[in-house]
């Protein structure tokens, strides 16, 4: 049964992998009503909803919550779900009509200008699902006569607050970047904005109605915070040189989808806990990503390190010159002017390096993650940043010879990941299926913390819909039409419009951030495809 096949009445949930589902609806009205039933009436252990166009991804705790007993109650909430006050709050957004395709959303819907424009501040839209960047909501409710295409190429940079039109969609672009939608107005309303709680302006189920403004006002533009100065008399590392990027990683934060929102943090998050033990501090103490060496620090005041991940050679040396030995799988003391340099590592990927009482930078929405994707949280690492030791309470003992948590990967290996086939496995035909499991798909050099982009022999869909927007997990292999999939990494798009036909199992997800381009990839299905159909109430 595909997503076209599902009940009028019923749905479908679709296993993803342990404490994670995606519930399948009729329509968006649908998923709205759920989502707003579900607020009204929360189930114990449910602890994340991501509504999209119509499905609604639910995270749960497993121990405390089975696959049947979800079921059953999300079938007693859609029971109810009338009862449930699905209106949410209304945001009124001022915009200046004035977009560069406004002329060509005339052309498209056979409307004069100033009917386009009357029509779209007509309407009470409703906040259907967010994605795409943070901040960003879908609007639906508008008039069915706005419904446009995206353009056909889409632009390399669309200013923010930018009002767009796409499908039955409107929405505003709370940043600048790339997209497709048909540009309309502008509004000088910060969408996102991480001085505001919450920071995203939009929330799904809210409403929104759009207000015309003749002039656009003048709007201050804040530039990236200045770096702190380390406080008078801290022990700091100071960068002496880079290679690739060098990011501030923990934890990352969790349970702000709603905002448009990834968790993000370690792509490796089993090697960040392991360094962080090692020098006696909490597991999620924010740390350093190194990917791929070419890190160089020197030592201002005593500091104690410690190193996990991948495999690299290290140069410690001191003030003099003189080489410092280092026991492998042990905390590094260093003195003041000491040097440090992390080569390229001959396994793995990426080496995380902490510091006893951890890294202090300012946190951004509760962690010090950094989210390349959403470009929120620290900025990358820039030669001559100083590096102030934290102060958390170090914990005790620290960990003396514990073994990196799992083989890692070099260039050429073949690494077995295990999935759960699904949740769109049903869109792919059998032999497509197969071939996703029999080949060792190559990892190219387009990788990054967002994905890996994997080459093989392509894969042809049985269903060639469009698949409307739905949310993605970190593990995620999508099929985008080419047929190449990608597996997507800790800072994933919260949603996407291609199928994913299958998602991996959490045992696995440290290593992919380990396997290095050049690698292969061997997907074993470890959990069949099995939807569950929930009834809804029809004879």
């Amino acid at each position: 049964m595909t997503a076209s096949e599902t009940s009028a009445t019923g749905l479908r949930i679709l296993p993803l992998r342990a404490g994670a589902a995606l519930v399948e609806l009729p329509d968006l009205d649908a998923t709205l009503r759920l989502l707003a039933a579900l607020r009204a009436r929360p189930v114990a252990g449910v602890h994340e909803l991501l509504p999209a166009a119509r499905t609604l991804l639910v995270g749960f705790d497993d121990a405390a919550l089975s696959l049947d007993a979800l079921a059953a109650m999300l079938r007693e909430r859609r029971t109810a779900e009338a009862d449930a006050d699905g209106a949410g709050r209304l945001v009124e957004i001022p915009v200046v009509y004035d977009g560069e395709d406004l002329g060509e959303v005339a052309r498209l819907t056979g409307l004069a200008v100033e009917e386009v424009v009357r029509a779209h501040r007509a309407a009470t839209y409703t906040v259907a699902f967010t994605g795409f960047a943070p901040g960003f909501g879908y609007l639906t409710g508008g008039d069915p006569r706005l419904a446009v295409p995206r353009r056909a190429s889409p632009r390399t940079r669309v200013p923010a607050g930018a009002l767009g039109l796409a499908g039955p969609f409107s929405g505003v672009y709370p940043k600048a970047s790339p997209g497709g939608w048909q540009l309309i107005g502008r509004t000088p309303l910060a969408l996102f904005d991480l001085a505001r709680e919450p920071a995203a302006l939009l929330q799904p189920g809210d409403r929104v109605r759009f207000r015309e403004l003749r002039d656009m006002p003048a709007v201050s533009q804040r530039g990236p915070a200045p770096r702190a100065a380390p406080p008078p008399g801290a022990a700091v590392l100071e960068v002496l040189g880079l290679g690739l990027p060098v990011l501030v990683q923990d934890l990352g934060r969790p349970g702000l989808a709603a905002q448009g929102v990834g968790r993000s943090g370690a792509s490796d998050r089993a090697s960040l806990a392991l360094a962080n033990r090692r020098v006696g501090n909490p597991a999620g103490a924010p740390a350093l990503e190194v990917t791929l060496g070419g890190l160089r620090l020197r030592a201002h005041g005593r500091l104690t390190i410690g190193l996990a991940g991948a495999r690299a050679p290290l140069d410690i040396r001191a003030r003099d010159g003189s080489i410092v030995d280092a026991l492998p799988g042990r905390a590094i003391a260093l003195e003041d002017g000491d040097t440090l340099a992390i080569g390229a590592p001959d396994a793995g990927l990426r080496t995380y390096l902490a510091l006893r009482g951890g890294i202090e930078v300012p946190l951004v929405l509760g962690s010090a993650a950094r989210d390349t994707l959403a470009e929120i949280g620290p900025e990358p690492l820039r030669v001559g940043d100083r590096l102030p030791a934290g102060r958390m309470r170090p914990l005790s003992p620290v960990a003396l010879d514990e073994p990196e948590p799992f083989a890692l990967p070099r260039a050429g290996a073949c690494v077995t990941l295990d999935v759960a086939l699904g949740p769109r496995a049903d869109w792919f035909t059998p032999d497509a299926l197969v071939r996703f499991l029999a080949q060792a798909w190559r990892v190219s050099a387009q990788a990054s913390r967002v994905g890996l982009r994997l080459e093989g022999e392509p894969l042809e869909r049985r269903v060639s819909a469009e698949l409307p927007s739905e949310a993605t997990l970190f593990g995620s292999v999508q099929v985008p039409p080419g047929g190449q999939p990608v597996l997507f990494l800790a800072d994933h798009p919260l949603t996407g419009g291609y199928p994913v036909i299958a998602t991996l199992l959490a045992h696995h997800l440290d290593l992919t951030g380990q396997i290095p381009p050049g690698a292969r990839i061997r997907f074993r299905a470890a959990q069949d495809f099995a939807p569950l159909l929930v009834p809804g109430d029809e004879p």
